[in-house]
């Protein structure tokens, strides 16, 4: 396929998902039509999915992401605040405990909106359905890509409870997730399909929703405790409709327990007591429900010397990592901005470009994530020497950035995939890392923000 005959033709894209919305927002500059085919019908709108196993729990948009979303679609961050999502600036209005201890509430130049996966999805699918060319098919399921006139792919088969259909396209963008079908689809082509690089945690989440007082948290909009460096942790978003949404999370089989009574238990057990303090005395709204993650999958298309021509993939359906580190919405959107950037250049569509201009992409957040993940002894993996160098670099600025406000707003802008990881290393950073006592532990009466120490 030709980049002129891109703005004549008809695209599909596999998935209604994150990856899927901003997908067909790209794809909707680039061509004539784009059709989005996913299983979970209108009447699924603004619940979980059933296609979103992980759409029940907590979902952190972290402001890399989020500056994206709102350079493709406008105003849609004051969209989300009208319906009721919280906005704050992290540090101050939000509370990061890693080893411990809080981070320096600090100013970061940095916006969070919290809110739950489906008004997040309910808000950017209205924005998507309005582009001119979009629409969504009918409920169906794909089962296979179909050959086109030239030898690559043109077009996806679809089943539906009427039966099975072909929708032709010039080019399919898959974005049906971590279960995507298409190296298996890519097999029966007589295509090449992806090797793939994993680390299994083994991680599961309990997620229960509670009524929200203003009295709670002393304010704060939320409170994240990170596992580091035990092998449980959790957080507790303020979210629409005045709830709290609580998420406990283990890794290695250490499994929050899915009832009541084992929820606020377990809680109880968090190196800080915020979370368990929250729930003690807040109104349950739902049950906990349970979640399971076997572990990172990147899915290396890039290394394929020649993949089919006609279709790519993004999203988790590509690199999908640990969801403690909320990078995936992210990581979607700045995919997004490569498929834009890949449809936009001259020269042929060719699905190795893309991938190549992935990789990077995908790389910087495999190994925020992975990373984090080997640092447990427990967590089969390589650990090369210049990571486990970096690695113990990481971990002194984790523990100065309970001290120092410059230390901890360089983290979190890293951490929220707005800056580089070079600036971790800026002169600044690195001299207020260094410093003699910069890692000792802060004194136990009090902590720098006046609250009791945790």
């Amino acid at each position: 396929m030709t980049r002129t005959a891109a703005g004549r033709g008809h695209a599909v894209v596999l998935g209604a998902g994150i990856a899927g919305l901003l997908s067909a927002r790209v794809l909707s500059g680039a061509f004539d039509g784009v059709t989005i085919v996913e299983r979970d019908g209108d009447t699924t709108v603004g619940l979980v999915r059933r296609g979103v196993p992980q759409g029940a729990h907590l979902h952190g948009l972290l402001d890399g992401g989020r500056r994206i979303i709102e350079e493709l679609h406008p105003g849609l961050t004051d969209e989300l605040v009208a319906a009721g999502a919280a906005d704050g600036e992290p540090l101050r209005d939000t509370s990061w405990y890693l080893h411990g201890r809080r981070l320096h509430a600090t100013s970061t130049g940095l916006r969070s909106v919290l809110s739950t996966r489906p008004l997040l999805e309910q808000v950017l699918r209205a924005r998507t359905a309005a582009l001119p060319g979009v629409a969504f098919a009918p409920p169906a399921t794909a089962v296979g890509l179909v050959r086109g006139p030239h030898g690559a792919v043109g077009g996806v088969r679809v089943r539906r409870a009427t039966g099975e259909q072909t929708i032709d396209a010039r080019l399919v963008v898959d974005a049906s997730g971590r279960s995507s079908r298409l190296p298996a689809w890519l097999t029966t082509l007589g295509e090449p399909a992806p090797v793939e690089d994993r680390v299994d945690v083994d991680l599961a989440y309990a997620t229960r929703l509670y009524r929200r007082r203003t009295d709670q948290l002393g304010g704060r909009l939320s409170v994240i405790v990170s596992t580091i460096p035990r092998s449980r942790g959790g957080g507790a978003l303020a979210v629409e409709g005045d709830r709290w949404q609580v998420t406990l999370a283990g890794i290695l089989g250490d499994a929050p327990p899915a009832d009541a009574a084992g929820f606020t238990a377990w809680a109880a057990t968090l190196p800080v007591p915020d979370i368990a303090e929250l729930i003690a005395d807040a109104e349950p709204v739902t049950d906990p429900v349970p979640f399971r993650f076997r572990g990172s999958r990147w899915r290396r298309y890039d290394r394929l010397p020649a993949p089919a021509a006609g279709v790519v993939a993004i999203g988790d359906a590509v690199c999908s990592v640990n969801p403690l580190y909320a990078q995936g919405m992210s990581l979607a959107a700045q995919q997004a901005l490569v498929l834009r950037e890949w449809l936009a250049a001259p020269g042929p569509l060719d699905a190795g470009s893309y991938y190549r201009a992935l990789a990077p992409v995908c790389r910087r957040v495999w190994d925020i994530a992975t990373r984090s993940d080997l640092a447990l002894p427990e967590v089969d993996g390589t650990r090369p020497l210049l990571a486990r160098v970096l690695d113990t670099y990481v971990r002194r600025v984790q523990l100065a950035a309970h001290r120092s406000p410059a230390v901890a707003r360089a983290f979190l802008r890293v951490a929220n995939l707005v800056d580089p990881p070079a600036a971790l290393l800026a002169p600044a950073v690195l001299a207020a890392v260094l410093r003699p006592g910069a890692t000792a532990p802060l004194p136990a009466a009090r902590d720098h923000a006046g609250t009791r120490a945790r």
